[in-house]
């Protein structure tokens, strides 16, 4: 039985331990932000943070607003005059502390008194959590409603770890047999003992419904009010404006079309959801010591790699200076041979000046020499002075230093190396590459095309990432969002990443058909990892990409249509025949048209090609036709004018017969910047122009015999034409007048490395694929 009392206290004593420290772990969220001590009658700011009304009084008033009608903090309860027993004496019971009064009034448990006479002042309040001025209002400290919860729990808090300086005691027993309280009262606002409670308290009385609740030296009041309307309790909660509202607050205009819930369904709403973070919290706890690990090793290995880095930091100015005092004994060492050359000769210089002196040897020579008599030894001793006086005098009449004793050859212009010093720095990471848009395409593989900005650090190498977007094939391509999120409800796949891209483009392949690939890179350098660009979404093709070249077989005049090198390139120029056409009557004006086709044939499945026409052609007719139709339509002369054929619809449209029969063509013709859309057989509308786009995309399905026309820049839908697909088919090009166009290149057979040509070399003469 022993064992037993002692194993039920040990528990218990456990569980007490287990709560102290849980409260204990909450105090620094129980701290005021401005005086960083227990909060003391905490105030809610618009921002949602608390601070003590005390507190906030200071700093309005340090920012130079009128001061609010604050006193002092109040001593507590216990030692309060009011301490007079109620056995020796009976007395009313106690007033409202006047602290309280003025809280009350000022953070709306109870509506304020309204000055008329002084205008009202918006107070904007400096939040120290969030950073920002906060605005409270006209009324200031008074539109603040008081944290009442965060009063419960500091005073929870209090209880549990006994910070109290000292005991709650009762406030009507006297002193010197003055007893520890066991109840406060709400009502009364004071604290009793047990038997001061039953004097203040009769059975029978209104007393006796009072709210007993535990001793405390702060009271709070029952409930929250509106701040504007009397005695008003806030029942309603604006989900739009985030407010409180009472019904006559609900009533107002400023809440006209918000969402406005019950204060129990916002209370359960939120309750539910409080709930379900933490227990969310709760259930990952191995993952927040996990991460509580890892960010423990970062701070260690900060320190380690810090002194390395200032290390190395050392050991490159070390060498700078190094180098700097290896230079300069150099430098120095070519100034010191310059000016033992320049002293030396200016000191010859100096000694053949003093010789010309009159006290000199050499004028003293001289005038001995002229001392002798006998001429023939006079000649011959007499020509080298002579020679050295000439020197002399040409010397002295055009006089100059042998040497430049300025030494400004000897200048040192450092300013570019300053310059590099000054700005020299840790090398930095490159910045985040700008995709370029115009280049960048989605065709039979994904070719991305990226440049850094101009005042980016370089980089060694690039890493490509793309994921597939699920579920969003229907977004436009070259969608860009800043903030790095989808615009659509679409999920994405796993990230998947080309690693050491070397230059600025980058060829995927392996990609699922028409599907949205989201796509990034950054840059590596010795810093590491850059940040990454902008999302780019590029839209594949609907269906397999059909690689082909043009044909001449049928219809094709070298002195009409020429095609480029590789044969996916063709000019159609007008030569004779639209002059000789232009001569003619205009209601008798035929012009000749000329057909390319592809070299090869499509029997099966679904095929996707994209081609660009030069937006300043006169007619280009692009599209499918049956192979054995188009030789027999251009081998017979055609009127092009005539209102009974038109190639866009593929048949004689006098034929009303042959209404419901499949077309053997289906082309969509464009020319001079714009595109014609063939109206629809379900509607009443005529047929519509639209912007030529800079790639048009064509989908055949042959076993539905239906033909899409996309923009190929953003897939986006133009045209849906019907074909007859009982014989094979093939891509057709047609051109009326002059035209060029241009087949989109697979993506694989361009080099990354180098732009793509913009234009291709025309041969003189066409060649005949069928030789």
């Amino acid at each position: 039985m022993a064992d037993a009392e002692l194993q039920t206290f040990t528990s218990i004593m456990d569980a007490l331990v287990r709560i102290s420290s849980n409260m204990k772990s909450i105090e620094r969220e129980l701290h005021c932000p401005v005086c960083e001590e227990m909060v003391k009658q905490p105030i809610v700011l618009p921002c949602m943070h608390s601070v003590c009304v005390l507190c906030a009084a200071e700093v309005l008033v340090q920012r130079g607003y009128p001061p609010p009608e604050l006193p002092p903090e109040p001593n507590t309860p216990t030692s309060s005059p009011n301490t007079r027993s109620p056995r020796q004496t009976r007395r009313p019971p106690p007033k409202t502390d006047r602290l309280d009064r003025v809280i009350r009034t000022v953070c709306g448990t109870h509506p304020g008194r309204r000055r008329k006479d002084t205008p009202p002042v918006i107070m904007l309040f400096p939040c120290p959590t969030c950073g920002k001025d906060v605005e409270l209002g006209e009324r200031g400290l008074a539109d603040c409603l008081r944290n009442l919860t965060l009063e419960r729990i500091v005073e929870r808090y209090r209880r549990t770890v006994s910070l109290g300086s000292m005991a709650v005691m009762c406030q009507f027993c006297k002193p010197p047999q003055a007893l520890d309280a066991t109840k406060g009262c709400a009502d009364c606002r004071s604290n009793f003992c047990n038997e001061c409670f039953k004097l203040y308290h009769p059975w029978g009385t209104p007393r006796a419904q009072h709210e007993h609740i535990m001793p405390t030296h702060s009271f709070r009041p029952k409930v929250l009010v509106c701040v504007e309307h009397e005695q008003e309790r806030l029942q309603f909660y604006c989900r739009s404006c985030q407010h409180l509202l009472c019904p006559l607050c609900k009533l107002r205009r400023a809440h006209s079309g918000h969402k406005i819930i019950p204060i129990a369904l916002a209370f359960q709403t939120l309750k539910e959801k409080i709930t379900k973070e933490m227990n969310y919290v709760l259930g990952n706890q191995d993952s927040i010591q996990a991460q509580i690990t890892q960010v423990e090793s970062g701070i260690a290995q900060t320190e380690v790699n810090s002194v390395v880095a200032k290390e190395q930091l050392n050991q490159c100015v070390s060498e700078l200076r190094g180098v700097l005092a290896e230079r300069q004994g150099a430098l120095s060492m070519l100034m010191e041979g310059a000016r033992v050359q320049r002293a030396g000769a200016l000191n010859a210089q100096l000694s053949e000046k003093q010789s010309l002196l009159e006290n000199a040897g050499l004028l003293t020579y001289t005038q001995e020499l002229l001392k002798e008599t006998d001429q023939p030894c006079f000649v011959q001793a007499a020509r080298v002075t002579h020679n050295r006086l000439v020197k002399a005098i040409e010397h002295l009449q055009h006089f100059s230093l042998s040497a430049d004793p300025s030494f400004r050859h000897f200048q040192i212009d450092v300013s570019r190396e300053l310059t590099a010093l000054s700005s020299m720095d840790f090398i930095q990471a490159p910045l985040a590459p700008v995709i370029d848009t115009q280049k960048t395409l989605a065709y039979n593989e994904l070719y991305l095309c990226w440049r850094l900005p101009q005042d980016s650090a370089p980089a060694w190498h690039y890493s490509v990432e793309y994921q597939r977007k699920v579920g969003g094939a229907g977004a436009l391509w070259g969608r860009v969002w800043s903030d790095g999120s989808s615009g659509s409800n679409g999920t994405h796949g796993p990230w998947q990443r080309l690693d050491d891209v070397g230059g600025t483009s980058a060829v995927i392949d392996k990609l699922e058909m028409d599907s949205v690939y989201v796509l990034r890179v950054r840059g590596c350098n010795k810093a590491g990892f850059g940040e990454y660009s902008e999302e780019v979404y590029l839209h594949t093709p609907p269906a397999p990409v059909l690689s082909f070249c043009l044909d001449s077989r049928w219809g094709l005049h070298a002195e009409r249509v020429a095609l480029g090198k590789g044969q996916t390139y063709a000019r159609s120029v007008p030569g004779m025949t639209l002059l000789q056409a232009a001569d003619r009557a205009l209601t008798s004006c035929h012009l000749t048209s000329d057909l390319l086709v592809a070299d090869v044939s499509i029997t099966q499945g679904r095929h996707y090609w994209a081609c660009s026409v030069e937006p300043g052609s006169y007619l280009v007719k692009v599209g499918v036709g049956v192979e054995a139709k188009l030789q027999e339509w251009f081998h017979l002369p055609q009127d092009m004018a005539s209102p009974r054929y038109d190639p866009d619809s593929g048949h004689d449209s006098g034929a009303e017969d042959a209404q419901d029969c499949p077309h053997p063509f289906c082309f969509l013709t464009m020319g001079m910047g714009k595109i014609l859309l063939p109206k629809s057989s379900n509607t009443s509308t005529g047929p519509l122009t639209a912007p030529l786009p800079p790639r048009l995309g064509l989908c055949l399905d042959f076993e539905k015999g239906r033909l899409t026309f996309y923009d190929a820049h953003s897939l986006r839908v133009l045209w849906e034409g019907t074909v007859d697909c009982s014989a094979p088919v093939c891509p057709a090009f047609c051109f009326i007048g002059g035209g060029a166009l241009q087949l989109q290149e697979l993506i694989a057979n361009r080099s990354t490395e180098q732009n793509p040509p913009r234009r291709v070399t025309i041969q003189t003469r066409a060649t005949d694929a069928g030789h």
